[in-house]
C-alpha cells in the first residue's frame, strides 16, 4: 500500500481537538456509479433521479464519469476495487455498449479484485433478455431488481411502470441471463395495505428464489409527491404485525436478517452494502453521487458531486460540488450510524482501525448505552441489542457530542 512520506503520524482536526492517529491500514475500497435517469419519477422517491428523454446522452455521460473518476484517483492509494454498484435512477436504461466502455475505462484506472462484486439496479419494466445477457457477459454479476409489490393496485399507488406479471418474469429472465445472484427490492407499509397483502407480496418474492431480499417499510420523505400529498398508510399496529410476521416468514425460508432491512441466503449478503455499513471507503461518481475516502494521515473526507445531469455534463462546471472532513467529535456517530444497522454489529477493533480514534474515547457513551439496554455488553463487539435495533435513533443519540 502506498503511503505519503510527508505526512505526520498524527492529524489534528483543529486547535481544540485531541489528536487522531494515522490509519494503520486503509479500509476496503468500493465504487458507486450513479445513473440519474428514470422512465418516470415515482411519488415516494427522494433519490437524485430525473425523467429520461427519448435519447439518453450515453456517450457524453460515460466520458464524464471517467473524467470524474480521474479526479478521485489520488485517494486510491494502490487499493483494488472490491465492489462496484450501478445505482439510480434506472441504470438498466443504458445499453450494454455503454457499460462495456465504462467498465473497461474503470479497470484501466483501478485494479479489480479477482472476486469483485458488480451490481446493477434494474426495474422490471426495463428488462430485455438480450440486453441482460450482454450485461452478464461484461462481468456484471449481481442484479438488484426494483419490484416493490406484485399487486397492481399497490403498483399503481406507487407510480411504478411495471405490472405484477412483469415483476415475476424479470426474476426468471435474470436467472436465464446467467445471474445466479440477485436481489429483489420489496416494500411494505404501502397505502391501504393489510397484513395479508404484505405477506402475499413476500411469499411471491420468496417463491422466485432470490439470493437476497431488501424488505423495507415505505416512509414519506421530504421533497417527494407523497410528502406533499400523503397517502393513507396502515396503522402502527398493522405495521408492527407486518414486520413480525414477515421476519418470521423470511427466517422460515432461510433468509437471515443481517441488517435493518436486508435478508440473505447463506453466503449471499450484499458485499457492496456491507462495505458501507462497516465504514469502508467508496468513490462516488455521477450526478449527485456521494463518496467517503480515508487517507493514510487519518483524514476522512465525505464528498458529493453536482446533482443536475445538465450541470454534471457541462464542461465548464466542476464535478465535485463539495467535501467535508469528519471531525473527532463527529466520528462516533458517523461510524456507528452505519455499523449498528448490522444485526451482529461489528468487531470493536474496527473502530480504531477505520477512524484513528481509540475505543476508550467511546467508553462513557458506550457504558450509558449498555445501561439503557440498547447496546450489547460485549467488549469485543459493538452491536445493538434487540431493543436497540428497534430504537436505533435513541441508541445513536448516546454517541452525539
Amino acid at each position: 500500500m502506498t503511503r505519503e512520506s510527508s505526512v505526520s503520524s498524527l492529524i489534528f482536526g483543529g486547535a481544540a481537538q485531541s489528536p487522531r492517529a494515522a490509519l494503520p491500514v486503509l479500509p476496503p475500497l468500493a465504487l458507486y456509479i450513479h445513473i440519474p435517469w428514470c422512465v418516470r419519477k415515482c411519488p415516494y422517491c427522494d433519490f437524485n433521479s430525473h425523467t429520461a428523454s427519448p435519447v439518453l446522452p450515453e456517450e457524453e455521460y460515460v466520458d464524464a464519469l471517467l473524467a470524474d473518476l480521474d479526479q478521485d484517483l489520488h485517494a486510491v492509494y494502490g487499493r483494488e476495487l472490491s465492489s462496484i454498484f450501478f445505482g439510480g435512477g434506472t441504470p438498466s436504461l443504458f445499453s450494454a455498449q455503454a457499460f462495456g466502455r465504462l467498465l473497461k475505462g474503470v479497470e484501466q484506472r483501478i485494479a479489480f479484485a479477482s472476486d469483485i462484486e458488480i451490481t446493477l439496479e434494474a426495474n422490471p419494466g426495463t428488462f430485455e433478455q438480450e440486453k441482460f445477457i450482454a450485461y452478464r457477459a461484461l462481468g456484471i454479476n449481481r442484479l438488484s431488481i426494483g419490484i416493490q409489490s406484485f399487486q397492481q393496485e399497490k403498483l399503481n399507488a406507487l407510480g411504478r411502470i411495471h405490472n405484477g406479471d412483469e415483476a415475476v418474469r424479470a426474476a426468471g429472465m435474470a436467472r436465464q441471463a446467467g445471474f445466479d445472484n440477485f436481489n429483489l427490492d420489496l416494500m411494505h407499509g404501502l397505502p391501504d395495505q393489510s397484513l395479508e397483502d404484505a405477506l402475499s407480496d413476500l411469499r411471491q418474492a420468496i417463491a422466485l428464489k432470490p439470493t437476497h431480499l431488501s424488505w423495507y417499510q415505505l416512509t414519506l420523505e421530504p421533497n417527494t409527491v407523497f410528502w406533499n400529498q400523503p397517502p393513507t398508510l396502515p396503522e402502527d399496529d398493522t405495521l408492527w404485525d407486518i414486520q413480525e410476521a414477515g421476519q418470521a416468514l423470511l427466517a422460515e425460508h432461510g433468509y437471515a436478517q443481517y441488517e435493518v432491512s436486508a435478508y440473505a441466503q447463506p453466503g449471499r449478503p450484499a458485499r457492496h452494502n456491507l462495505n458501507y455499513w462497516s465504514f469502508g471507503d467508496f468513490i462516488g461518481i455521477g450526478a449527485g453521487a456521494h463518496g467517503k475516502l480515508s487517507h493514510p494521515d487519518g483524514r476522512i473526507i465525505r464528498t458529493w458531486k453536482t446533482r443536475l445531469p445538465k450541470d454534471y455534463l457541462n464542461p465548464k462546471k466542476r464535478f465535485q460540488a463539495g467535501e467535508k472532513a469528519l471531525s473527532n467529535e463527529e466520528m462516533p456517530f458517523e461510524f456507528l450510524m452505519n455499523a449498528l444497522r448490522l444485526t451482529a454489529g461489528v468487531e470493536a477493533r474496527l473502530y480504531p482501525e477505520r477512524t484513528g480514534m481509540t475505543l476508550e474515547s467511546l467508553a462513557e457513551s458506550r457504558r450509558e448505552a449498555e445501561q439503557s439496554g440498547l447496546l450489547q455488553v460485549e467488549p469485543s463487539r459493538l452491536a445493538a441489542t434487540e431493543r436497540g435495533q428497534l430504537f436505533l435513533n435513541d441508541l445513536l443519540q448516546k454517541f452525539l457530542t
